[in-house]
């Protein structure tokens, strides 16, 4: 114990000292400066930090459950991601910087109106407060309850140890948000990703070497000889994500995630320059394609060592840590771990204190604050933001299906009416803000009937498809009533940002595209899902389609 303990304190202490040392110089008094890192992020910090942002202990935990009990349909969760990342990149980013958008919910003003704008922030903020970060501070506690065996080292119950858990994780994660702003928490995410991809790797590396009984060989025979089901990313309408959702709810929601989401597009809007937002941004969607490496790959190799039968399922990827990893190794996997964890709760905190700051502020106050007062604001938003969050945390142990399951359930609430209204803003012009929160309206009532109150036995990824087309039909059709004057986008650049595209986006956005393809053709019965499947033919085909892409690309910038 105690020297994973030790190991774990060093590596964390690096990575607070090397944050420390590149941010104290910074100017943390201009509101550019906190909420967007004074725009001049790099494209490789933006691209760790949004991967950082979303990559925690929910996924970790969550999805590799998920895979535990059954198979890797969950990865539609994550690798389909790359989609909405290339249409981000190449066509809403230089969108978001020409108009100097320091929040998402600015859109919705410019769109449609104030109302609008106050009302989609509104719903940010209980997005962030009581989904995204209280799940964030509870996957983490059962990562550490269960590494560390703080029940049985402290004499505590397991509700105490999840509840003395989250307090201590939230109040080092608040302590980057809230004093250190977008910069702290970006350089923080780029040291951590780095920590976390090397630990996360480790667990499946030593796991299959513990199940070969020394051979790592043997112990990718094992997996690829038996119960080889479980590789199939092609769901049936019996698992957890039937192969439909992967073209419609889970999209959508998807959608909303990455093109949407302030904590995740708030990096990119930090970028110095357009080539640098795109090239993270691009960045990050390579990152995601390469995932089921350690988000499923260790819930397919608990089944196998810890046997088919844990429950709560959600313990799977902590005991098997605990099992598999040496004891020397543990304290730097906790620290990578740890890492994740606050990137996700410090991120998504700077996100809330920048939209209550400069959206919902202004509105009630009714006064115009100095950007001294708006960060001083922040702080102080942060802090009672972090205290909430920390107290509703531990509520998640009541749940029943999963953590990862439970919480995109809840988001329903709140992810689709967002990009209903964003794509309906994007694509029409004369839609009025009163049309939109007619739709938003009836959309929460209607999810809530149809998830909780009637219990429809359907999909909930399909209610969310199927709602997200309702949204969108009502605001069109109440838009021929509910009319504004047209809306005329602005042709100024307002931040004066170089808005050059970076030359290579294009060909970079196809390969990650057939990256996609190739991975689900992998990751099914063609592949290795299959005793007949063929993965070196379907990985000999991606690699000939790649080359030709380069030739194709550059005969076209010779001419």
């Amino acid at each position: 114990m105690f020297i994973t303990i030790a190991s774990f304190l060093v590596v964390t202490g690096i990575v607070a000292f090397i944050s420390w040392k590149k941010t104290k110089n910074d100017d943390l008094t201009t509101s550019k400066g906190y909420f967007l890192a004074g725009r001049g992020l790099s494209g490789v910090v933006i691209g760790c930090s949004m991967v950082l942002t979303s990559l925690s202990t929910e996924q970790l935990i969550g999805v590799n459950a998920v895979s535990y009990k059954g198979n890797f349909s969950i990865i539609a969760w994550t690798v389909q991601s790359v989609i909405p990342l290339c249409f981000l990149a190449l066509y809403l980013l230089p969108k978001y910087i020409k108009n100097g958008y320091t929040t998402i919910p600015e859109f919705f003003e410019n769109r449609f109106d104030r109302q609008t704008r106050l009302i989609m922030s509104a719903l940010f903020l209980v997005f962030y407060l009581f989904i995204v970060i209280p799940t964030a501070l509870y996957t983490g506690a059962i990562a550490f309850n269960k590494i560390f065996n703080l029940e049985t080292y402290f004499g505590l119950t397991y509700a105490e140890s999840i509840v003395y858990t989250v307090m201590a994780i939230g109040i080092v994660g608040a302590i980057y948000a809230i004093f250190g702003g977008l910069k702290a928490v970006a350089v923080s995410d780029t040291i951590n990703a780095v920590i976390l991809v090397i630990g996360a790797l480790l667990v499946p590396i030593f796991a299959l070497i513990y199940l070969g009984e020394g051979s790592f060989t043997e112990g990718l025979k094992t997996i690829t000889t038996s119960h080889i089901e479980k590789f199939n990313a092609i769901g049936g309408k019996d698992d957890a994500v039937p192969w439909p959702a992967m073209f419609t709810g889970i999209l959508i929601v998807n959608f909303f995630y990455w093109t949407t989401n302030q904590a995740i597009v708030q990096r990119a809007l930090g970028a110095r320059d357009l080539q640098a937002g795109q090239k993270g941004i691009l960045i990050a969607a390579l990152f995601l394609l390469t995932l089921p490496i350690i988000l499923n790959l260790p819930g397919l190799l608990s089944f196998h060592i810890l046997g088919g039968d844990l429950n709560p399922i959600d313990t799977s990827y902590p005991t098997l840590v605990n099992k598999v990893l040496p004891t020397f190794l543990q304290g730097f996997f906790i620290a990578a771990l740890f890492g994740a964890i606050l990137s996700t709760f410090n991120s998504f905190l700077n996100s809330a204190a920048t939209i209550y700051c400069k959206d919902l502020l202004p509105s009630i106050s009714k006064k115009t604050f100095s950007d001294q007062e708006l960060i001083a604001h922040a702080k102080k938003v942060s802090t009672v933001m972090a205290i909430l969050t920390m107290v509703i945390a531990p509520l998640l142990m009541f749940g029943t299906d999963g953590i990862f399951l439970l919480t995109k359930r809840f988001a329903g609430f709140v992810n689709i009416p967002i990009v209903a209204l964003f794509a309906v803003g994007l694509f029409n012009k004369t839609v009025s803000g009163l049309a939109a929160r007619i739709a938003l309206l009836l959309h929460v009532v209607l999810y809530f009937c149809i998830v909780w109150v009637f219990n429809v036995k359907v999909n909930f990824v399909y209610v969310m498809a199927a709602l997200f087309v309702f949204d969108v039909v009502v605001m069109l059709i109440l838009g021929q009533f509910l009319k504004r004057e047209p809306y005329q986008e602005s042709k100024e650049n307002k931040e004066g940002v170089d808005l050059t595209n970076w030359k290579y986006a294009p060909l970079t956005v196809v390969s990650l595209v057939l990256g996609l393809i190739t991975l689900h053709a992998l990751l099914s019965p063609l592949g290795l899902a299959s005793y007949d499947g063929n993965p070196k033919l379907i990985l000999a085909g991606y690699a000939i389609c790649q080359v030709l892409l380069f030739v194709v690309m550059r005969k076209k910038e010779v001419k």
